[in-house]
């Protein structure tokens, strides 16, 4: 069986190594040909030329430092979709699998899709380098109002469904790639992932999370984001609108495909949410300060 891991890195030098040394150690039978596909996105630490030097054998692409996470993906992806691969791993580069993963993933892919006799994507699930909490894998929406607040969905022991994934790791079948395709480029950073996984279910594709943590992630932090309340509030806008926030037109094309008729409403929430928390911060500040006085 041929493999396909699709990656994409970005000024993460050492990261991007400890990922490809461990994808390069995982278990898998001596008939399966594992290729990988790594953009590039502009680094300037000297990650391309050390990648080169110690894994030749990866087909890698430069960009300029304007693909993002999804505009990675979507390259190494597409070039990888012409290579006649049998499955496709999406793989972050900050994420380090356990020896079994690919084992794993397609015993649970195999084993559902002989239940259910539907195509389907396997999700694994990462959890931080302290082995503390899960970080990604497979999410659910809580109800049918809250279509843009996922929670992760995990099981020890047995596969659980899921409603759409994290990209962290993910294992698609060339079966359901010919039906779904590749990531869309109207996204930049986020939201690729969790789109791809919407459309393939609304494919008739089941998404699965495998049981147990194929890996470690750890979560990313909301500092510097615009989730983050300690920055001000031009700041916060100026990440919101950009290409690692939520784009207005990215956006737009997200809510009105996945969240139903409502779906100007969620368009419209996280730019509200961060004028409203900022200003009850301010409010906070204020009301302070005239106690102090």
């Amino acid at each position: 069986m041929k493999v396909a891991a699709i990656l994409t890195c970005h000024n993460r030098r050492e990261s991007t190594l400890a990922c490809l040394e461990a994808l390069y150690s995982l278990d898998k039978p001596s008939d399966w040909e594992l290729t990988v596909y790594l953009t590039d996105d502009g680094s300037s630490d000297g990650t391309y030329e050390i990648v080169q030097e110690f894994y030749p054998e990866v087909f890698i692409t430069r960009t300029d430092g304007n693909a993002y996470w999804n505009g990675g993906m979507y390259i190494s992806f597409e070039k990888a979709l012409q290579g006649g691969h049998d499955r496709f791993l999406w793989l972050n580069d900050d994420t380090h699998l356990v020896k079994d993963t690919l084992l794993r993933l397609e015993h649970t892919l195999n084993t559902r899709s002989a239940i259910s006799g539907e195509y389907a994507i396997v999700v694994g699930t990462v959890q931080d380098r302290k082995r503390e909490k899960v970080t990604y894998g497979g999410v659910v929406f809580s109800s049918w109002w809250k279509r843009t607040t996922p929670q992760l969905v995990y099981s020890e022991t047995e596969a659980v469904a899921c409603e759409t994934v994290n990209g962290n790791c993910v294992w698609i079948p060339v079966a359901v790639a010919s039906v779904v395709g590749n990531l869309d480029t109207i996204f930049v950073h986020g939201l690729g992932d969790f789109d791809y996984g919407l459309r393939a279910r609304k494919a008739g594709i089941a998404l699965w999370v495998a049981p147990g943590f194929v890996g470690v992630c750890d979560r990313n932090r909301i500092e510097g984001t615009f989730m983050d309340r300690n920055l001000p509030l031009r700041k916060r806008l100026k990440i919101i609108l950009g290409p690692k926030g939520r784009p207005p037109h990215a956006w737009a094309v997200f809510t009105r495909r996945h969240c139903g008729p409502a779906w100007v409403f969620y368009w419209f929430f996280p730019y509200v949410r961060v004028f409203a928390t900022w200003s009850i911060a301010w409010l906070s500040r204020t009301l302070f300060r005239r106690r102090t006085i």
